[in-house]
C-alpha cells in the first residue's frame, strides 16, 4: 500500500508537469495583407450609329484641306425639322495622325453651335452620319489639314 500512496502521487504531479510544459503548440504568425495591383478594365461599347439616308439636299459639295490656313463657310437655311449632315473624309497622307477635319455647325437663331470631326480627338472614323432637329439658318464652318471631305446636308428620309 505504501507504494500505491507514492506511486499515486508521483503521477498526479508529473501529469501536471506535463501539461504545463508541452504549451499549446506552434503559433502560426499574423497572417499579411497582400497588395494587389490589379487593374479593372472596363469594356468599351461602341455608341450606336444612326441608320437613316440623306433625301433633298440642302449643300452637297467637295472640300480639299491641304493647309491649316484652309477655311470654308457655308450658310444654309434648313426648313425640315428631320435633316442630318453626312460627311466622308478622306486622309491625304499615310501618317492618320497628320491629318484631321472639324465642321462647326451654328444654329443663328439660338447662337448654339456643335462641332464634328475626324482625327484628333475626334478619333478616326471615315463615315460620319449626324442626325439632326432644329429647323433655320445655319452657317457651317469647315476646317482642315491634309484631307478631302464630301459633305452633304440634306433631310433625313423616313
Amino acid at each position: 500500500m505504501k507504494i500505491r500512496i507514492f506511486v499515486i502521487p508521483m503521477l498526479i504531479v508529473s501529469v501536471i508537469i506535463a501539461g504545463c510544459t508541452q504549451g499549446p503548440g506552434p503559433v502560426a504568425p499574423a497572417p499579411t495583407p497582400e497588395q494587389t495591383t490589379a487593374v479593372s478594365q472596363t469594356t468599351t461599347i461602341p455608341a450606336p450609329q444612326p441608320s437613316f439616308t440623306l433625301g433633298d439636299h440642302y449643300l452637297k459639295e467637295s472640300y480639299s484641306f491641304q493647309s491649316v490656313k484652309d477655311n470654308y463657310v457655308r450658310d444654309v437655311r434648313v426648313d425640315n425639322a428631320t435633316w442630318g449632315i453626312g460627311f466622308d473624309v478622306l486622309p491625304l497622307t499615310d501618317n492618320l495622325t497628320d491629318s484631321w477635319f472639324t465642321m462647326n455647325v451654328t444654329n443663328r437663331d439660338t447662337g448654339q453651335t456643335d462641332t464634328y470631326g475626324y482625327g484628333n480627338t475626334y478619333g478616326f472614323e471615315l463615315h460620319h452620319l449626324i442626325p439632326m432637329y432644329n429647323t433655320g439658318p445655319y452657317e457651317i464652318e469647315m476646317k482642315g489639314y491634309r484631307v478631302k471631305v464630301d459633305v452633304i446636308l440634306a433631310k433625313r428620309n423616313p
